[in-house]
């Protein structure tokens, strides 16, 4: 039988495919580089040529999950008509990544994996960013906000969110965490120079 030979980027896609379904399945600590060879059938080297590590594959397999988060959220907001404000209440009731993928983002939430975590999660305000900024622009052309940046507001916005409410990157008080959740509405609205109240659906159901 003839052996196939796959493109390198479809190689790698399959590579991490695989990953994620067993990082799913059995977990990532249960999972080793050798699952995912006799998965897929392939030599030893081919794996370790496009991943040196687990983690390395972690990492990719994140990746791709917030590619795919970001590629869904951009295609239903294309689906709708309404304005900046509506738009950023859609994204709010989307079912979370986390949600979608608990098996492998808890594992990043564990103490030893601060490091990985940060920079996923780096990875992750770069990549959204973008969506949002895109959003914030939309609202200064309806006279809703009023920046001159709107990408570097967006990667503020998110970078301040994330860091400031992610129980991976330090274990905040649940009194730390309320105060900081209640003051998002004001700090974005004076950020975007918003209408009093615009996001105040931000808070609405905690």
């Amino acid at each position: 039988m003839a052996r196939i030979v796959k493109k390198p980027e479809e190689r790698r896609r399959e590579i991490i495919e695989s990953a994620r379904r067993l990082f799913q399945t059995k977990e990532y600590d249960n999972t080793t580089m050798q699952d995912v060879i006799d998965e897929l059938k392939i030599a030893k080297g081919t794996i370790y040529y496009y991943f040196k590590s687990k983690e390395e594959l972690l990492e990719a397999v994140v990746e791709t999950m917030v590619d795919e988060d970001i590629a869904s959220k951009r295609l239903l907001l294309k689906g709708i008509s309404g304005n900046a404000l509506d738009k950023f209440r859609l994204l709010q009731k989307m079912n979370s990544l986390s949600e979608e993928n608990k098996e492998i983002l808890e594992h990043l939430h564990q103490p030893g994996n601060i490091g990985m975590h940060t920079r996923l999660l780096a990875v992750t305000i770069t990549k959204e960013a973008p969506l949002y900024a895109d959003i914030i622009h939309q609202g200064c052309e309806e006279g809703l906000f009023e920046t001159n940046s709107p990408l570097e507001a967006a990667e503020f916005l998110l970078s301040g969110i994330q860091f400031l409410t992610d129980l991976g990157i330090y274990s905040w008080k649940k009194e730390d965490l309320m105060r900081r959740v209640q003051s998002f509405p004001s700090l974005i609205e004076a950020l975007l120079k918003a209408p009093q109240d615009s996001f105040r659906f931000l808070i609405e159901d905690i």
